[in-house]
């Protein structure tokens, strides 16, 4: 029983820590660009975004088409940097095991 014991409180433990995780995720930032810095965004740990910046000159070329394919390729591009960031992070939690749906 004692062993049982042991592996409840190192799950509790590491619930703590996740939950902690996920709180610092939401403090911390990762920035992307696209379009040699026409577009930037700024998104958080927890894939958030925070800011889209468009250079004023490409709103003005009318090219919608264009500004969109640089927003998402900058907001995905974003978003996967912040992934890395949270899977390293969390990778330290757990020892390198991979659990399923934690987050």
């Amino acid at each position: 029983m004692k062993g049982m014991n042991d592996l409840v409180r190192q799950a509790q433990i590491m619930q703590r820590k996740m939950t902690a995780l996920q709180e610092d995720l939401k403090t911390r930032e990762v920035e992307s660009s696209a379009g040699g810095g026409m577009v930037n965004v700024k998104v958080n740990g927890s894939s958030e975004v925070l800011e889209i910046k468009i250079d004023p000159t490409i709103v003005e070329s009318g090219d919608v088409e264009m500004i969109q394919d640089l927003v998402l390729a900058a907001v995905n591009d974003a978003n996967k940097k912040a992934k890395a960031m949270m899977e390293s992070e969390m990778s330290s939690i757990t020892g390198g095991m991979n659990i399923p749906g934690m987050f």
